[in-house]
Order: C-alpha cells, then structure tokens, then sequence
C-alpha cells in the first residue's frame, strides 16, 4: 500500500503549474510580502532575532493577522510556505507545490482537527514546508516523502496561543521545522515515509479526504481586507455597512450577533485589553466596525483596545450561536444594531477578500499601500524575483 507521503511526494515533483495557478502565486507573493514588511517593527520581530530566516519571516507574515487563509482546510497558508520556499531559494511552482500540499492535508485533517484546538496553520505546515523547500532545493519524490516525514514530530500548534506573541511564533517553529527537516534528509537523513499516515490517523484526519485533483490550491485563497483573524471578516464588514449609512456610535445601546457557532470558534476574547486579543473578539470587532472609518492598522493596536467608546461597545454585544454548519463561514451572519430607537439589520455570508467575493484590484493595492507605509516599495517591484532580497532588507 502506497503511503500518503509518496503520493503527495510525486504529486509535487511532477506538478506544471496553469497560468491561473501563477496568478495566485503572484497575488500571493504580493500580499504576503506587504504584510511581512508591514511586521518589521512589531516587538515579537525583536525577540525572533535568533531564530532562522524562514522562521522570522513565518513570525512576521503572521504577527498582524493579516495573511491569507485557505477555507476547507483552516490553514494560513502563504505565511509558511513562502518563507519555507524562499529560504531555500525557490520560485512561485515550488511555493505552489507546498501550497498545493498544505491545502490538502488540512483538508484531510478537518474542521473537526480545527474545532478541536489544534493550530491547522502550524499542525499541515510543518509537512508543506518540508514541500516547499525541498522542490526549492531539487529533491526527488522519494527524498520529499522522507521529509516529510521528518518533519511529523513539529506539526504541533495549538489555537490557546491566540491572543499572544506565541500564535506567530509557533507558526515559525513549523515552518522552520520543514525547512530543517528538508536539509537534513538532502544530508543523507531517513525517515519512515509511513509516518505521515501514523500522523494523519492520529490527528483525526480522513485519508480519503487527500484529492489531488484540481488546481494546485484548490478553492483559491481568501485575502484579509482587515488585519485581524478572518472569522472577523465578515462581522467587521456587516456591521461598517451599517455604520456608513449614518449609525451614531454614541447613540448604540445593543449590538445582537447571530451567527453559527463554528464561525466563532477562534474567536476566544471576549473583552479583550491587548491589540492581540482584539484580533480574536467578535465584540471588538463589532466596536471598531461603529467608530473607525477604516479598520486598519490603528484599530487593532492596546490603545485602540483601551478606548473608552470601544470598551463601552463591547459591554453591549450580544453573540446568538446556532449549531448550523461548519467552517468559518458557515451559514450566515445577522447583526442588529439598536442606536436612538431605532434597529439597523444586515446580513452577510462572504465577506470582501473571500474565494467567492475576491478582493477588487482597489481594495488589494489599499491594503499593500498600507502595509507599504514608511517604506520605499513599490508594489509594482513586490514578485517572485525581489521577494527574497526585500525580506533580507527589511527582516
């Protein structure tokens, strides 16, 4: 019986990307690099010092939450499989590769392995890194599958990190550990390949979910409009059309969510005192929604936390869960916002940035403008050739 590391190993070696596959690639390294840049001054960057290459830019393509997501499978996955790829000097078909593997791992792990607790991000990344990184460096099938292998005993990561400096750090731990998993099988290092399966069984994952089917990453990628965990993505975006249309923030006294009680599983702060923590709080989101313009970077920092308007919102916030699908967009979200008498609904099920509602070339190049500030970056010159000499210069 072949062992699921081979096939996905041969998978790999023997993939030819399609031009939508490089356009993906290109979007991925564009977005991807912005927000890695836009991290460079985040204080887990200096205590990341002593860490490799590939782990400091996993850390800081995920510090701001601001990385692209992979829906079926829960999994970030650009912030580990571009660091792991240009490491080892690779280009936009080994990224995809290591895409491609992540994607489907995570899928076979399930939302089940998600809701569990487990970081799927740090959980399929280890594996795809040693992917991504081995294609790089020009292993066979065979050296890939062992990799892979290698780099079972690192595929850890748990969502209680949410909130604090180690969310993004143990996404660098995976990432690093596929890249070292890869060196030291092309030093001559073994593994049984059969440990992925052993691995797979053992995390409650479904051999039969692994499809090698479709494009190199399929279902797309989702692209954050706001920089904060992507079960905020939509409440953010439900609740700012709301306020754009004249609700006076200093007028609300009720704020009702309705939403299925998957949607909001990483989201584990509720009255959060830490711009981290923000990031993780349907309440929070429902105030910055209400008194910011624009959610951007300013909304998710202690001082944007500690506000007294925003504390005063998220006293107000109501959450009714129904047990109605799974995944972080399960069914659809309702919000009512009570302000001087009045109600004010709206409804969502894709927010702006997802697979289904893609980000307009405005609102990508507003959030790489963003990311971009205080730099000398064009983002015309962010791509496959320049993305290892930037980080070098800015990390």
């Amino acid at each position: 019986m072949t062992s699921i590391a081979t096939e996905l190993a041969r998978w790999a070696t023997d993939l030819e990307p399609s031009e939508a596959d490089l356009e993906l690639a290109q979007r991925s390294v564009l977005d991807t690099i912005a927000v890695a840049v836009a991290a460079r001054n985040e204080p887990v960057m200096r205590i990341a010092t002593g860490l490799s290459e590939a782990a400091r830019w996993a850390v800081a393509g995920h510090v701001l939450d601001f990385d692209d997501l992979h829906m079926a499978s829960t999994t970030h996955i650009s912030t580990v499989c571009l660091p792991a790829v240009l490491a080892a000097g690779g280009d936009a078909r080994a990224y995809l590769a290591a895409a491609g593997i992540m994607a489907r791992l995570g899928t076979a792990l399930g939302w089940s392995h998600y809701s569990a607790g487990w970081h799927a991000t740090c959980t399929a990344g280890a594996l795809a890194a040693a992917i991504g990184s081995g294609v790089a460096l020009g292993l066979d099938a065979r050296q890939l599958a062992t990799a892979m292998a290698l780099a079972v005993p690192a595929a850890g990561g748990v969502q209680c990190a949410f909130g604090t400096d180690s969310k993004s750090l143990q996404v660098g731990f995976a990432t690093d550990a596929g890249v070292r998993a890869t060196r030291l099988v092309a030093a001559g290092a073994g593994a049984d390949v059969y440990a992925v399966d052993s691995w797979l069984a053992l995390m409650g994952g479904d051999p039969t979910g692994v499809d090698l089917t479709g494009p190199a990453v399929p279902g797309g990628l989702a692209i954050k409009i706001f920089p904060c965990c992507y079960a905020l993505q939509r409440p953010i975006s439900a609740v700012a059309d709301l306020a754009r249309h004249g609700v006076d923030p200093a007028s609300v006294d009720r704020v009702v969510f309705r939403t299925p009680k998957a949607t909001v599983t990483p989201l584990i702060h509720h009255r959060p005192d830490t711009g981290l923590k923000a990031k993780f709080s349907i309440e929070y989101a429902a105030a910055t929604a209400l008194l910011d313009a624009h959610q951007g970077f300013a909304s998710f920092t202690d001082e944007g936390a500690q506000r007294p308007e925003a504390r005063r919102l998220v006293e107000l916030v109501e959450v009714q869960l129904s047990t109605e699908g799974d995944g972080l967009l399960a069914g659809e979200l309702e919000v009512e916002v009570h302000a001087a008498g009045a109600v004010f609904r709206n409804r969502s099920q894709f927010p702006p940035g997802s697979p289904q509602r893609p980000p307009t070339h405005e609102e990508l190049m507003r959030k790489v403008g963003d990311c971009l500030v205080g730099t000398s970056l064009d983002p015309e010159s962010i791509n496959w050739g320049s993305a290892r000499e930037i980080l070098h210069r800015y990390l």
